[in-house]
């Protein structure tokens, strides 16, 4: 830590430039008056770093939580510090184009506001989502609150929709807890609790919606104007989301580079978790976009963080960033062709000087200890190689047995507490942790790995890893608690594909439960013309699609003939006799009835 440049003042200099006034209170209430976003929360980063955070962290802290309306360049503003994501403004002919409306209705009318006011009331005029996650799309009822109004473009990258909706259905109640833990939501803004999360200070908690793009961006060099504007796209599928894109502003030189850029090593697989991304494929798109663009622009900003100005510089980042993935992806592979396993290369593993003093470059987000994890992964699976862990004991087996082995839980917690004393903080959470699974009321051990986790917590320089171990250590003093950003709302729902609804029922299916069912039905949907066959066999619910003119094989238990929403409502026990039906009504119900409500609120360091 005492190598890094804190004498090096130019992102300070970056996130002050160009400042015009912030939103005060730096406070954002929903309708009923329900606080769903506090910046003003974050007033104690005015103070030098305490011994209860790193000092890295802390630096990184006190730049993300500024917040206000920034002018970039001529034409383009950015509203940072009202969410976890920034909204960019651009000024066209008639009004004003908003690139990621942030995550919340609430957010994105507060920033749009603050903007108007020292803008003039200019009408929205085109709405861009740079990629696919919810912090990029889920506030656009408050940039466009009737919605995909006549004559207002809403650009997105190809494949947007099924990524948008589909990350937040399949895991989605196991990713919404974890992201408890990731983003810190149930620990004080304090010195000695969440200081941010990297990327940014926190996610918003109000209404999330999704008003569908009307055109998809399919191949880069494709240029659009926009309310006079022209942009120009190049297409980054599969780097940090699924469906994501860079765009040039050719007549004001300026660069979006979305998520791919920032000023902090991102993710290759976050800790909520999430499908492991290609660190090759992200390298090579960030090296496209220095050849693309090329003198082609003054300044470079993102989604998150502060923008930077100066051609040579942000030509600079750009190959700081394609190294830094270009090199944990390569070297992981090596090391992994010699035989290393995960966590040996994760441990050994060095970035290069010059990345590893380029603040750009540190893990405030994502860590070069779990992205090679996630690289490793990515290649190899979970399973090293090792037969010793292919058929383990799952964690609470597996507990007893080491406690046991350590003469029993009192001689264990005393083992443990004796390597806390020497400063093994990793291995007294290990073994801590397998006595609290052996015996979950074991107070004084649940204390102590509390104290552990407080420990590793705050000396960690990741915002992300110091959430994970300080909501650890308050979900084993208070138990399980905090909400999940809601993903499950009317507005969401609609936007899935009715094969990605259907998913959403078969994975929730109690397998065991329906092994002796075998039963058909059939669902048409009038708005869609399209035949839906669900098939309930064997404990598992398969679906295929085919046009209406088509004759099923075999008759089905049931037909069902009705309009996606009428659908919705079923599902969702409103309108029970809405459709045009014949046969077996009681078939749905019976279907319904054999899945599962996840628990939101799992335990995750109890067993």
């Amino acid at each position: 830590m005492s190598t890094l440049p804190f004498e090096d003042t130019t992102d300070f200099t970056n996130a002050d430039r160009g400042f015009i006034k912030a939103l005060d209170p730096g406070v954002v209430t929903a309708g009923d008056g329900r606080v769903v976003w506090d910046n003003d929360a974050y007033a104690y980063l005015r103070a030098e770093c305490p011994d209860t955070a790193n000092p890295s962290l802390w630096r990184q802290a006190q730049l993300a939580a500024r917040q206000g309306l920034y002018q970039v360049t001529e034409g383009i503003y950015q509203v940072r510090g009202l969410d976890l994501s920034n909204m960019t403004l651009v000024e066209g002919e008639r009004g004003v184009i908003v690139i990621d409306p942030l995550i919340s209705a609430e957010t994105a009318a507060a920033a749009l506001g603050l903007y108007r006011e020292h803008r003039g009331q200019r009408a929205v005029t085109g709405v861009i989502y740079t990629h696919s996650h919810a912090d990029h799309f889920g506030g656009a009822r408050g940039a466009l609150p009737e919605g995909g109004k006549e004559g207002v473009p809403v650009l997105a990258p190809a494949g947007f929709m099924e990524h948008a909706v589909s990350e937040n259905v399949y895991a989605g109640n196991a990713m919404t807890r974890r992201a408890i833990y990731m983003y810190g939501d149930r620990l004080p803004k304090a010195p000695d609790g969440q200081v941010g999360a990297g990327l940014g200070m926190a996610m918003s908690t109000g209404t999330i919606g999704l008003v569908p793009p009307t055109i998809d961006i399919t191949a880069s060099g494709q240029e659009e104007t926009v309310d006079g504007v022209r942009i120009v796209f190049q297409l980054t599928p599969g780097t940090e989301a699924p469906a994501e894109m860079n765009f040039l502003f050719p007549d004001l030189r300026a660069l979006c580079l979305a998520e791919n850029v920032t000023h902090t090593l991102h993710n290759i697989q976050t800790l909520r978790g999430a499908v492991v991304r290609d660190a090759r494929n992200w390298s090579r798109y960030i090296d496209e976009a220095i050849d693309l663009f090329h003198g082609q622009y003054d300044v470079g900003f993102a989604s998150h963080h502060w923008p930077t100005w100066g051609h040579d510089q942000v030509v600079e980042l750009l190959a700081g960033q394609r190294d830094l993935y270009a090199y944990l992806h390569d070297q992981t592979l090596r090391m992994l062709n010699e035989g290393m396993v995960a966590a040996e290369i994760a441990e050994e593993i060095q970035l290069p000087p010059a990345l590893e003093r380029a603040w750009h470059a540190r893990g405030y987000y994502g860590s070069v200890s779990h992205n090679v994890k996630a690289i490793y992964h990515r290649y190899l699976g979970w399973f090293e190689g090792n037969p010793a862990r292919l058929w383990e004991h799952p964690p609470a087996a597996l507990a007893t047995r080491y406690v046991d082995l350590a003469g029993g839980p009192d001689q264990a917690l005393a083992k443990a507490r004796a390597y806390v004393e020497e400063g093994d903080l990793r291995f007294a959470a290990t073994l801590l942790n397998h006595i609290v699974f052996a015996d979950p009321a074991n107070t004084a051990a649940k204390e102590a790995l509390a104290g552990v986790y407080d420990q590793l917590g705050q000396g960690s320089e990741n915002g992300t890893w110091r959430n994970f171990y300080l909501t650890a250590a308050l979900e084993l003093r208070s138990g399980p608690g905090g909400e999940a950003v809601d993903m499950s709302n009317p507005e969401m729902v609609m936007a899935l594909t009715t094969g990605q609804l259907l998913d959403s029922i078969a994975i929730r299916v109690d397998g065991p439960r329906a092994w002796n069912e075998d039963f058909t039905i059939d669902i048409t949907l009038t708005d869609e013309q399209r035949r839906y066959r669900l098939t309930l066999h064997n404990g598992v619910l398969t679906h295929r699609a085919a046009p209406l003119d088509t004759t099923p094989r075999t008759p089905a238990g049931l037909t069902m003939r009705l309009t996606k929403p009428q659908l919705l409502g079923m599902l969702a026990g409103r309108n029970p006799d809405a459709s045009d039906h014949e046969g077996d009504p009681a078939l749905l119900n019976r279907l319904l009835s054999l899945t599962t409500t996840p628990d939101r609120l799992f335990p995750i360091v109890t067993p």
